[in-house]
């Protein structure tokens, strides 16, 4: 496993002090949060090496993080929060004593580095020395002036930032959310208009109202949101709501009417809000969180009923109705299914929704047991009066008897509107007898919403699902649906039904989004709206402080814990909002952030992008999959990796057939251009990834007897080499075991850890045992789904005629399990060591884990795309206790990964795992039950 070190060299050049890291877990939330007082076990102790044997010995250590070793004479500087805030310390070797050298109690050291006699730090945003001599640092006044271009107040292109979208009454302009401002867009005639205009403040979510003349959309110019109403040309100051909570509101709902807005905010929180008075009043609250699914909601056509959906006990959801008149709602649906995506007809006399009887195990959206389990949706509508036929009665089709003077009538009448102004019937008694299945075959349907009287449309996942979505448009007249827009990513309908707004799922930003009418099928690019011209006066140091805010109260508005684990959160804006004027990058205020969340004290803080950043290209570099050593001054090939080449993703690009390079080679020409040490080898291969190159290689250096070959180059090794460490620990266990133990590695506890443990644990199900390895897993999901699968027991045998006999059940291995820790395995990966030792399944080896199992469920991006994650999700155990955060898992054996046996090929953690393995296999050997003698069944008894 490939690992990164950081350190120096004695000054005799003789040892070398490191913090040792794994570069298989490094994620931005390492590198980004501050790390203030947490003691996860993350992050490696300091060792010192001798080079001469590869002897070492370990700092000692306080239960803390220890970074940034630095050699002066005969010690070694450090920095550590072993007393909370990172401070600098010096381990002397001559006394094996450590002292602590700086008292800093406001901010962390970040970073430090050391010349012959002093040592530079940053702290505080000032930059420190430290005389070794005299013991004491100052501060440097550094004066730099720049003319920070990027600082600047400047245009820019916002098409490809647009979040929300909604469509006008008549669908001849649509409404944009992008970078924190709200435009409108013309449909064919007309220029854009920029609403707003507020690089200090972030407004979302615009919806226009029913008369067209007003759009709503929530600011938090105040320093809170509020919900604000302005009219469609943006040259009035719109009107101010307060809220009724401090909260993130999102999907605002104009009643037809234009009396009242529906809304819903990030505590599970569903109101409807007077426009008039600006008096809210809470409708409902979700039952549990379900980052998978929003509260879905819709209004009457007489804005005298909420039809919406949401959770009940059994984590299913239900369909509800509630009554305006009344004050409360009415369950609708028994929840016997997931019912969700209400949406009344435009006539109405129905409600439509979407509905799934297989949704059961997808409740579990948070372990692995939801994935591969695919749900399928069957529509539904609910007749709203007691007294209406139900649109699918069986149609005789004889010629109607009338007289000719009434026929001569009905032929001249005007067919009825396809929307009502009178007050909609809905009968609650025995409603639920009057739900009927919508003939339309049962799918993964989502997103229903009613178009004009009598039809509806949703989307369907295509087979491929890279395709987008397929729009379909049902009619209750024709009792048929059919596709009418393939390829998008979402949709929404005009006030009157007649229109439609588009995002399509491919192209450029600018070009996705279309409007086109609902009365016929349409193709994406239809209609295609000029969102290219879209663009807006950008001050970077306003939307800084903006996102600054944000980003501090989203971590109010999502923490788990309301008491925000004892910090006082408004004093912690107070004493980081004091640095943001100082801030003179998009990477400074990214910084700045992820130290104001490192004051929770959390494992999960961290910015989930870093918003917009100046870019820089990133050279295309082609490698080879291939370790080079320097010989007779040429590289020569020390090793191929051979990867998988039926497996794109691990393509190898010297061992695909025709390809004859060896181990040995000498690599002697790249594109004609020749090689040879001490240049840069990968300097040959710029701009080669995914392209044709010619390689010239050899037995010899003098290039006697080379030859020419022709490969392709990949962007990426990582796959390669992972393969190779994995597949060398399983020969290695194999070897070790005499074939008796599998072996698993678990990159992760989501998709790609699913896929490896279906696919390398049940490929050994001869084995007796198993070593699951899941040191450097990055967690995800929690691995139920594993911890399952290897608590399994043999419950019988089942014997055919021919063949062997098989175990009940079949799939398993049902003797000891052994699992590896360390500690770069965290989240998803302290859960599966704590679940897997909580079933007794067997040892836990190796090293305590990270200790994070607060996690993060999605928080709302600040204007520019950036954000910061606010961990929502903490665990306790059965006993009523927090669990796990900031402790990780104690292994049952501990083995440390020791350097002086890695550089001698070992694995100390692995080869131990598999003593213990055997051990168990001794004291308790796998019994294979022989299949009995055959019955007489002829024989009396």
């Amino acid at each position: 496993m490939p690992r990164a070190f950081t350190g120096s060299y004695s000054p005799d050049g003789k040892r070398v002090a490191y913090e040792e890291i794994s570069t298989q877990f490094v994620p931005d939330w390492y590198e980004m949060s501050e790390w203030r007082h947490y003691r996860g076990g993350r992050v490696h102790p300091i060792w010192i090496m001798t080079l001469a044997d590869y002897s070492v010995e370990k700092l000692p250590r306080a239960n803390s993080n220890d970074i940034d070793p630095m050699w002066i004479g005969n010690t070694v500087y450090f920095v550590s929060d072993r007393n909370y805030t990172a401070n600098l310390f010096a381990y002397h070797l001559d006394t094996k004593k450590t002292e602590q050298l700086t008292h800093h109690d406001d901010f962390d050291i970040m970073n430090a580095s050391a010349g012959s006699d002093a040592i530079v730090y940053e702290q505080a945003g000032y930059v420190h020395l430290f005389d070794v001599k005299t013991g004491q640092s100052h501060r440097v006044d550094i004066e730099v002036k720049g003319d920070l271009p990027w600082a600047r107040p400047q245009m820019k292109k916002v098409a490809s930032i647009i979040r929300g979208a909604s469509l006008s009454p008549t669908g001849v302009r649509a409404a944009f959310e992008a970078r924190g401002d709200i435009f409108t867009v013309p449909a064919s005639q007309g220029d854009y208009r920029n609403l707003t205009r507020t690089s200090g403040a972030h407004e979302h979510s615009p919806v226009w109202s029913p008369d067209g003349s007003q759009l709503a959309w929530f600011s938090d110019a105040s320093g809170e949101f509020q919900l604000m109403i302005g009219d469609q040309s943006g040259l009035a100051k719109p009107r101010a709501i307060a809220l009724p909570t401090t909260a993130y509101y999102s999907a605002p709902i104009w009643s037809p009417d234009g009396k009242r807005l529906l809304m819903q905010d990030n505590h599970l929180d569903l109101w409807t809000l007077d426009v008039a008075s600006g008096r809210a009043t809470k409708i409902d609250s979700d039952t549990y969180y379900d980052p998978t699914r929003d509260i879905d909601a819709a209004w009457s056509p007489d804005s005298r009923w909420v039809a919406y959906s949401r959770n009940v006990e059994s984590h299913l959801r239900a369909v509800f109705l509630y009554s305006v008149d009344e004050g409360k709602p009415h369950q609708i649906t028994d929840a016997m299914s997931d019912a969700v995506s209400p949406a009344f007809d435009a006539a109405g006399k129905y409600l439509y929704f979407l509905a799934s009887t297989d949704y059961g195990p997808r409740t579990g959206w948070l372990e692995m047991s939801a994935l591969d389990r695919p749900v399928r949706r069957s529509v539904y509508l609910a007749v709203l009066p007691a007294n209406e036929p139900s649109p699918f009665l069986p149609e005789a089709g004889d010629e109607p008897v009338r007289p000719i003077a009434d026929a001569t009538v009905a032929l001249a009448a005007k067919p009825r509107s396809d929307t009502t102004a009178t007050q909609l019937r809905v009968d609650l008694d025995g409603i639920s007898q009057r739900i009927l299945p919508v003939p339309v075959p049962a799918a993964d349907l989502s997103d229903l919403q009613a178009g004009p009287a009598g039809t509806f449309f949703y989307t369907e996942a295509l087979p491929n699902a890279a395709a987008g979505l397929r729009l379909n448009r049902y009619s209750i007249k024709e009792h048929s649906a059919m596709p009418f827009l393939d390829g998008i990513r979402s949709y929404t309908l005009s006030g009157d039904r007649k229109k439609l707004l588009y995002q399509g799922a491919h192209g450029a930003p600018e070009s996705r989004w279309g409007i086109v009418g609902t009365d016929k099928p349409a193709k994406v690019g239809e209609g295609a709206l000029n969102l290219g011209q879209l663009e807006m006066l950008v001050d970077p140091r306003a939307e800084w402080a903006e996102i600054f805010k944000e980003a501090w109260r989203t971590q109010r508005d999502y923490f788990y814990d309301p008491k925000m684990h004892g910090a006082n959160w408004q004093s912690v804006y107070e004493k980081y909002s004091a640095l943001v004027p100082y801030v003179g990058h998009r990477a400074d205020l990214g910084y700045l952030i992820a130290m104001t969340g490192g004051e929770l004290t959390v494992g999960h803080s961290y910015l989930t992008g870093p918003g917009d950043e100046p870019e820089e290209q990133p050279e295309n570099v082609g490698l080879l999959g291939a370790d080079f050593a320097v010989e007779n001054g040429h590289y020569r090939i020390a090793h191929i990796y051979s990867g998988e080449n039926w497996n794109p993703e691990l393509r190898a690009p010297l061992s695909a057939p025709g390809i004859h390079v060896a181990e040995g080679d000498y690599l002697l020409e790249v594109n004609g251009r020749p090689v040879a040490a001490p240049a840069n080898l990968y300097s040959f291969f710029q701009g080669t990834a995914g392209h044709q190159t010619t390689l010239r290689v050899g037995k010899s250096a003098t290039g006697e007897g080379s030859r020419l070959v022709t490969v392709v180059p990949i962007a990426n090794e990582d796959g390669l080499r992972t393969r190779a460490w994995v597949e060398e620990n399983r020969r290695k266990v194999d070897q070790l075991s005499g074939g008796k133990l599998a072996y698993v590695w678990l990159p992760n506890t989501a998709g790609p850890g699913y896929t490896a443990f279906t696919r390398y644990f049940y490929a050994q199900q001869e084995k007796e045992g198993a070593i699951i390895d899941e040191r450097y897993n990055h967690g995800g999901l929690v691995a139920d789904y594993i911890v399952n699968e290897l608590d399994r027991k043999p419950m019988g045998y089942f014997a055919t005629r021919d063949g062997r006999v098989s175990t009940s059940p079949i799939a398993g291995i049902y003797g000891p399990k052994v699992m590896l820790i360390n500690e770069s395995a965290g989240s998803g990966g302290d859960a599966l060591p704590y679940y897997f030792h909580l079933r007794q399944i067997g040892p836990l080896v190796g090293m305590r884990t990270w200790g994070g199992l607060v996690g993060t469920l999605g928080t709302p991006p600040t204007i520019d795309g950036g954000g910061i994650t606010a961990p929502s999700l903490a665990f306790y155990s059965l006993q009523g206790k927090w669990a796990v955060e900031n402790e990780g898992i104690a292994p049952d054996v501990e083995v440390e990964y020791d350097p002086t046996q890695v550089l001698k090929g070992h694995d100390p953690q692995l080869e131990r795992a598999v003593q213990e393995g055997l051990a168990l296999l001794k004291q308790k050997p796998v019994v294979h039950v022989a299949r009995p003698a055959p019955i007489d069944r002829t024989s009396k008894p």
